[in-house]
């Protein structure tokens, strides 16, 4: 069951210009970064009332993020939202008819459960299911 948006990911250039910015002009706090090194991106965190902004620079050429940047620059990359169980919300949007980037869960930041549907079935707009760690409720 979706529960809430998790975070917005937003694609950049460099980690540390952008947290910068989210510093000087928003007054906001890089509460942790992370290597994620199964998607070539390393993450920075930062927390919005009780959601999060994410903040994904590439660490290879080949990474995702790279292909974003090169093809439509800096910019929401996408929305999570958190899931209790992100197989089985996978399974029904696909039985919906969406468009499926993951089939399966797969590892993402902070130990959690991800999968992504394709923007062509999501208004345009990457949408990605994230599941908590221990939230899984079988």
């Amino acid at each position: 069951m979706i529960k809430k948006v998790n975070h917005i990911g937003i694609a950049v250039s460099s980690l540390d210009a952008a947290m910068k910015i989210v510093k000087d002009v928003f007054g906001l706090e890089v509460t942790g970064v992370e290597e994620v090194p199964s998607q070539k991106v390393k993450v920075a965190f930062v927390p919005v009332g009780d959601t999060r902004l994410e903040l994904l620079e590439p660490t290879a050429e080949d990474s995702p993020i790279s292909k974003f940047l090169a093809t439509r620059g800096e910019g929401m990359h996408h929305i999570a939202l958190e899931t209790d169980d992100v197989a089985g919300d996978l399974r029904k949007a696909e039985e919906a008819g969406a468009r499926l980037i993951d089939k399966e869960p797969r590892e993402g930041a902070h130990g959690t459960k991800v999968g992504f549907l394709h923007p062509k079935s999501t208004f345009g707009v990457l949408m990605e299911l994230v599941e908590e760690p221990g939230e899984h409720k079988s």
